[in-house]
């Protein structure tokens, strides 16, 4: 599975462009920074997700003075096509159709192009805050599982609603109030308990493979040192009763206090926290192997290869950790965008400079 082509309108500094990636093996697209290198990647992971792997909000991707971008990719999978449509308005909800047809859930996407991306920015998942390490889980469960991914949704359908239902009470907690708290109280402790469980089982899975990742991405004099990932829960006990315990508090403060969205993945190096006590270089060591583990788990789990993204990574790492970095990647379909010349370990199929693309300045 893979994308063979993606055309771009008025996504961000694009215009007009097309992008034809060689299928099986590394593309390259290179040029100087802000020549519009990420923005082809970044398009490429809004296909597989129907979002930003920049945090962006949907303002930002539509061109200036433009009301809508139209992303549209084809995937080929043993030589079967399938078409991915994005339209993504300035104002208003966008859309994305997979071969014409709407699309229903984020992981409906998943099963026609699926991605991995390695980015400069993978360090904040370290050092930053829960939320995106959550996002982390949830965008590999997705991908794993359809069924994962429509769970994902349902508890942030519950969790829009509940947190509508508390805002309503303007901090009193009527009988009115309280018998509605209780029907959403008993939707989200049954998804959300779920919910927990899968991220619970998959960080499990990925504690030995992010372990040996970091082993094989560390300089040698520090191959000695361990990692650990742990899941940690926002309540004690049983969520229904979390639920319940926080009610008063809830209503008070007008947001759901308890619940997987409130959760955290603990990562620690060397049993030190990571977020707080490990250096930058272990901090970015870490976050590669993490990225690195999901990408052999999906790989694993589907017999195939995500397409996998390097947004300038190179820059970011010595020669000696870019080599290692290239010696652990599993073969399938690479896209590299750089400014700076790759590691000579890095066999290019096709190389391509963005200028040629389309981009265009306002």
């Amino acid at each position: 599975m893979g994308l063979t082509r993606l055309d771009l309108q008025n996504f961000r500094i694009f215009r007009e462009a097309r992008f034809e990636p060689d299928l099986e093996g590394t593309t390259v697209l290179l040029g100087p920074n802000g020549t519009g290198k990420t923005t082809v990647l970044e398009a490429v992971a809004y296909l597989a997700s129907a979002r930003s792997f920049r945090g962006a909000t949907k303002e930002t991707l539509v061109r200036q003075h433009e009301a809508t971008a139209y992303l549209h990719g084809t995937s080929s999978h043993h030589g079967r096509d399938s078409t991915i449509d994005a339209a993504i308005h300035r104002v208003g909800p966008g859309k994305m159709l997979i071969n014409k047809q709407t699309v229903q859930t984020k992981s409906d996407l998943a099963q026609v192009l699926t991605v991995t991306t390695f980015t400069p920015d993978d360090i904040l998942v370290v050092r930053g805050g829960p939320a995106g390490r959550r996002d982390l889980l949830d965008d590999a469960l997705a991908v794993l599982s359809p069924a994962a991914g429509q769970l994902i949704e349902t508890v942030e359908r519950v969790l829009r609603q509940r947190g509508a239902l508390l805002k309503q009470a303007k901090g009193k907690l009527t009988s009115e109030i309280e018998s509605s708290l209780e029907v959403w109280d008993e939707r989200l402790a049954t998804a959300g308990t779920e919910l927990i469980r899968l991220r619970q089982e998959l960080v499990d899975s990925l504690q030995p493979q992010v372990a040996a990742a970091y082993v094989a991405l560390a300089t040698e004099n520090r191959q000695s040192e361990s990692t650990s990932l742990s899941y940690s829960t926002s309540f004690l006990g049983d969520l229904r009763e979390a639920l319940l315990r926080a009610r008063q508090d809830d209503v008070r403060r007008a947001q759901t206090t308890v619940g997987p969205h409130r959760d955290d993945l603990v990562m620690q190096v060397n049993g030190r926290d990571a977020r707080t006590q490990a250096s930058q270089g272990e901090q970015r060591c870490l976050a590669l192997s993490v990225r690195l583990a999901l990408h052999h788990f999906v790989t694993e789990h589907h017999g195939r290869p995500p397409t996998l993204l390097l947004d300038d990574v190179f820059s970011e790492l010595d020669p000696d950790r870019a080599r290692r970095l290239v010696a652990a990647l599993p073969k399938g379909q690479t896209l590299i965008s750089s400014a700076v010349p790759l590691p000579d370990d890095v066999k290019a199929a096709t190389v391509i400079d963005v200028a040629t693309l389309g981009a265009t300045s306002d």
